[in-house]
Order: structure tokens, then sequence, then C-alpha cells
């Protein structure tokens, strides 16, 4: 039996970020993806462990079967657990300060704005130019000041890879193809920001997480 049981999607971005922890520190799992379209994430079986009916939520039965919800803060529980020789985490209390400070940043600034972004861009029935607007401006926002970030040093936190470079991949993963206002090439844009992209999805737990997400989102025969 996998010592984690990891609910999530497979479009959905979130859940990504824990599969990359995950493999990066060898931890088994399970995922069971769960079926938005017939509202499984409202089930009352999965309300139970998340009240918020939302993913990712992993179950450590290793430790007596807890459950945590928000993915940055699975991200945290898993290396406060887990990481003992601190592959993707740090020890140094500023440091520490600082992952919180991306993690904060990434829940708050990234994955909020480009959700919206993705929300007016792509699924919204009725196309209302505001909202696209606004919301691509703060994609744009959010990468510029990554990408200030990024001209001064490799990584987020450390001069190493954490939990805070892995939080941003899957929502750039999508921003870079889709969010971006009109026109904006993000090679040419934030070539730092997409230099340290690149590096972090040709890792091999990450790129063995990202082929696993598209075999996920394979239509199912």
């Amino acid at each position: 039996m996998a010592q984690f049981t990891l609910y999530t999607h497979g479009q959905g971005p979130n859940g990504w970020k824990v599969v990359f922890a995950l493999r990066a520190l060898g931890l088994t799992y399970e995922s069971k993806y769960l079926d938005f379209a017939t509202a499984q994430q409202k089930e009352a079986s999965f309300v139970t462990i998340q009240p918020n009916g939302r993913i990712p939520c992993l179950v450590d039965h290793q430790n007596g079967d807890f459950a945590i919800w928000e993915s940055d803060a699975i991200l945290l529980y898993i290396v406060d657990t887990y990481d003992k020789e601190h592959k993707i985490s740090v020890t140094d209390p500023k440091e520490k300060a600082q992952t919180n400070q991306w993690l904060f940043f990434q829940s708050s600034g990234q994955g909020a704005y480009f959700g919206q972004a993705a929300h007016f861009k792509l699924f919204a029935p009725e196309k209302i130019p505001y909202g696209v607007t606004r919301y691509t401006n703060e994609v744009a926002r959010v990468s510029q000041v990554m990408e200030d970030v990024l001209a001064k040093q490799p990584f987020l936190v450390g001069n190493k890879v954490t939990i805070a470079d892995l939080s941003f991949i899957p929502w750039n993963t999508i921003a870079f193809q889709f969010l971006l206002p009109d026109g904006v090439d993000p090679k040419t844009a934030y070539p730092n920001l997409w230099a340290w992209h690149q590096k972090l999805v040709e890792i091999p737990y990450v790129a063995a997480g990202l082929a696993e997400r598209t075999a996920a989102m394979a239509p199912k025969a």
C-alpha cells in the first residue's frame, strides 16, 4: 500500500506541485482523480476530509490517516515531516521565512490571479473584456515580479531548488501558453523567469511528474 493517497484532478494545476515534492523525496502515493463533471469533490465522503470540497488533499496513512489540504500547506507538511536531509527545504530561520513568503505569494498572487485569468480568458461562458484584461495584466505583473527577482539569483530561496520553486511550476506552465496578454512572448518578456522554469521542468522528478500529468489528461479509451 502506498504511504499517501492524493486526491487530485488531472487538469487542476495545484495537485501537481504535491506530486513533485513526493517524487523528490521518494515517497509513495496513489493518486485518485476526482470527477468534477459529477461533482465528486462535493460528495460527503470527500468533504469529510476536505471541508472546502477542493483539490488537492493528501492523506498520510503512516501518520494516523492524517489529512491535509491547501496545496502549499501540503508542501510544508511534507518537508517538515519527511525531508530530513533537506533536499527541497532549508534550515536557516530567515530562509524558512522566505520560503513561507514565496508560498504565500504563490497562493495569493500567482494561483489566485492566474486562476481568474484562466476563467475569464478560457472558460467563461460570456467573454467579458474587462475581466480578461484585468487578470491577464495581473499575470504579466506577477511574472515581472518573478523576473526581477530571478535576474539576481538562480532560485527563490537558498540558492537551491526548494518547495518554493516547485510551487510555481504548474501555473507557469499554463500561463506561458495561454494566460499572458495577447502578443506577450514569455521567452523575450521574462527571460530569467523563462530560463528558471526550463531548469525546473528538466529536473528528473519534475519531468516524471509532468509525464504523469500528461498521461492523466489523455483521453480515456
